[in-house]
């Protein structure tokens, strides 16, 4: 049974956690909530050391709370840590990290890392997913700058969309919503990823975009909108909902953190999706159910490797 911190505001946080001590343990009710267990050997005999520390009887390794999570091997105290999850969870559109280096008084390039890690944890691989039912709306939005404002030896021939990212939302309506980062905007890459998410039984409602074709053979409803003649909305018909929410996509990358490269983008995605999935949540709940996903660990090698440094 895990453990829940109870808290109103940051303020009502730093209250909860006022030491070190505290976060410990929090963390250990969390990690270990009825026997500590050795992430080296899960099947190990572990001794209780001095100083929140343990011993893996199989390996001889010692270890602690922290190790193989997202705060593994930082020098960064669990407090501002807490912090940090607080701030990032809470805020709407999330937090910068040159803002969080300024809240929490340490480096941007540490408040870079940290909210990396924090990320990270909200790539939930391997969790299958249950379908989205009912009214479920996809479209597709586009992420980068525009060509013609970049410097001139970046400038890459062709116009249009073709420098930008592809992204997919998949939205059901009164519930969840996914974003795919995509390689290309190719039917041969939307289908499979839609039909995966979807319910054969959902009315399914696109535009008319090419890439959605054939999507009616497998879905019991498919309504397209025909935005090209000036239709937008039919009875229920229409794509408004997804449309919206690609607005506080866009204001979240370009007005909090202005610049995700490539390599990142499905990250900040799944961070996006994991916020407005749990919009209903309060913001100690939302809190609460991201330490049920802290023990995955991110490298600052793994983190930058073939990585130029990003501005947010």
């Amino acid at each position: 049974m895990r453990f829940f911190a109870e808290f109103a505001s940051l303020t009502d946080l730093l209250d909860r956690f006022p030491t070190e001590n505290h976060c410990i343990t929090f963390l250990e009710a969390n990690r270990w909530p009825d026997t500590v267990i050795s992430p080296f050997d899960e099947l190990s005999t572990v001794y209780k050391c001095a100083g929140f520390k343990y011993k893996c009887k199989n390996t001889g390794k010692y270890f602690n709370v922290r190790t193989g999570t997202i705060f593994d091997n930082s020098k960064i105290s669990l407090k501002k840590w807490f912090v940090a999850i607080y701030l990032h969870t809470s805020h709407k559109k999330g937090i910068s990290s040159h803002q969080l280096a300024r809240d929490l008084g340490i480096t941007q390039k540490s408040a870079w890392f940290m909210l990396h890690r924090i990320r990270h944890a909200f790539n939930d691989k391997g969790v299958k997913q249950a379908l989205l039912t009912g009214i479920v709306e996809v479209d597709e939005v586009y992420i980068g700058g525009d060509n013609k404002n970049k410097h001139a030896s970046k400038q890459l021939p062709g116009t249009g969309m073709e420098h930008k990212t592809p992204v997919i939302g998949i939205k059901q309506r009164g519930g969840d919503i996914v974003l795919k980062q995509l390689n290309k905007a190719y039917g041969t890459e939307i289908k499979p990823i839609v039909k995966n998410i979807v319910s054969k039984d959902s009315m399914l409602i696109t535009d008319g975009f090419g890439a959605y074709a054939g999507l009616s053979t497998h879905f019991k409803f498919h309504e397209v909108v025909n935005h090209s003649a000036h239709e937008y909305v039919r009875g229920i018909v229409h794509t408004n909902t997804i449309e919206c929410f690609f607005s506080l996509l866009n204001r979240t990358i370009y007005g909090t953190y202005h610049f995700v490269s490539n390599k990142h983008l499905q990250q900040y995605l799944n961070e996006i999706a994991y916020r407005a999935n749990t919009i209903k949540y309060s913001e100690a709940g939302r809190f609460n159910d991201y330490f049920g996903k802290f023990t995955v660990r991110l490298t600052y090698a793994q983190l930058i490797s073939n990585e130029k440094k990003e501005a947010a």
